[in-house]
């Protein structure tokens, strides 16, 4: 069990991030 709940906090970083590189794409461009 303790290596899912690893491999699930991995894909929410990888979300977190991507949120993120958007919200700073979206600055650049302003």
């Amino acid at each position: 069990m303790g290596s899912v709940v690893k491999k699930r906090r991995k894909k929410i970083r990888k979300h977190k991030y991507k949120k993120l590189r958007s919200r700073t794409r979206h600055k650049r461009r302003k």
